[in-house]
């Protein structure tokens, strides 16, 4: 754990037992949503990567709108 977070949770100890539940719940909700986004990327990168070669490949073709 890094020094910095072991601060806020210091910090957070502080807190009566109702506001330490309620920002442990949000940081819980945190870290699962930012593992979905980071899921989501990672499977959408091939796709991604398969648009832009099809839009280079219409572009060198001359098929794009100017």
């Amino acid at each position: 754990m890094t020094k910095l977070l072991e601060k806020a949770f210091e910090e957070a100890s502080k807190l009566s037992e109702v506001e330490q539940n309620a920002l442990a719940h949000w940081l819980i909700d945190e870290i699962i949503s930012e593992k979905k986004w980071e899921q989501a990327f990672a499977e959408s990168e091939d796709v991604l990567d398969k648009l832009a070669e099809e839009a280079l490949a219409e572009h060198t073709a001359g098929t794009t709108a100017h």
